[in-house]
């Protein structure tokens, strides 16, 4: 994986960042030379590592604001610095409207876009008590711009967690930059749950322009490139990570006759 910008120094923190996405995104801000804090309810089976370098765990539950605060007021304190979050934590069962109740539904947008901006809340207070200010960044969803049959609760708090960043990025200008990362399919660990075996995999793979799923690591060099200087004019974007996006439906259809 190549190295997108130099972020030594820097201090950044990604939730849910032991896994799938959140440790490709991990791996990619650890070649890139910051120093990487994870937080989940659970640890992984083993460190995240990437370059040399390993990542430190912390267990905390994002949907808990009392917690959280503690937890960014405890990284700077001991780092000195607070750089990057990376609103990485969330997901959803498939489970189809009928089938769940408005409870079950309920929690899915708590984990994907309350929990989001309770850490958020609690970075900023963190970041702007600094000259350097920070970076935030939104792990979004296409599921959030376009009908999402068996996960509907989870594509309304990706849409909502889209607008969100638009208007933090407002608010907290100009120390603090807010961004979305806009994810189509990624291969991850658990990619068999979603996809089936690897003729699955590959299948679904097909019908992306660019023939395949991301890879994690993939989605973590995009997000580097945000937290970076690189990006230092951006703010309030979303930033499509979708290899193209799907090819429309009607296309296959008007020639399956031919």
């Amino acid at each position: 994986m190549a190295t997108i910008t130099d972020l030594s120094g820097r201090v950044a923190v990604v939730t849910g960042g032991t896994r799938g996405v959140g440790a490709g995104i991990t791996r990619a801000l650890l070649e890139a030379g910051a120093e990487v804090v994870t937080c989940a309810r659970r640890p992984a089976d083993r460190p995240v590592e990437a370059a040399g370098r390993t990542a430190r765990f912390l267990p905390v539950d994002v949907r808990d604001a009392d917690t959280v605060g503690a937890f960014f007021t405890d990284v700077r304190g001991e780092y000195g610095r607070l750089d990057v979050l990376v609103n990485n934590a969330g997901g959803t069962p498939y489970r189809m409207l009928k089938e769940g109740g408005a409870q079950r539904h309920a929690r899915v947008v708590e984990l994907n876009l309350l929990a989001p901006l309770t850490a958020s809340l609690a970075a900023y207070e963190q970041m702007r008590a600094q000259p350097c200010g920070g970076s935030i960044v939104m792990i979004g969803s296409v599921s959030g711009s376009r009908p999402s049959p068996g996960s509907a609760a989870y594509g309304a708090a990706k849409a909502g967690l889209e607008q969100l960043a638009r208007s933090m990025a407002v608010e907290w200008a100009p120390l603090v930059r807010v961004n979305t990362l806009v994810l189509g399919m990624v291969r991850t660990e658990l990619s068999h749950l979603h996809y089936g075996d690897e003729d699955g995999v590959a299948a679904v793979g097909r019908t992306v322009p660019l023939g395949r799923l991301a890879d994690p690591d993939e989605v973590g060099d995009a997000c580097v490139f945000l937290a970076s200087d690189r990006a230092a004019y951006i703010s309030g974007a979303s930033l499509l990570v979708h290899g193209g996006g799907e090819r429309p439906a009607f296309l296959d259809a008007a020639t399956a006759g031919n």
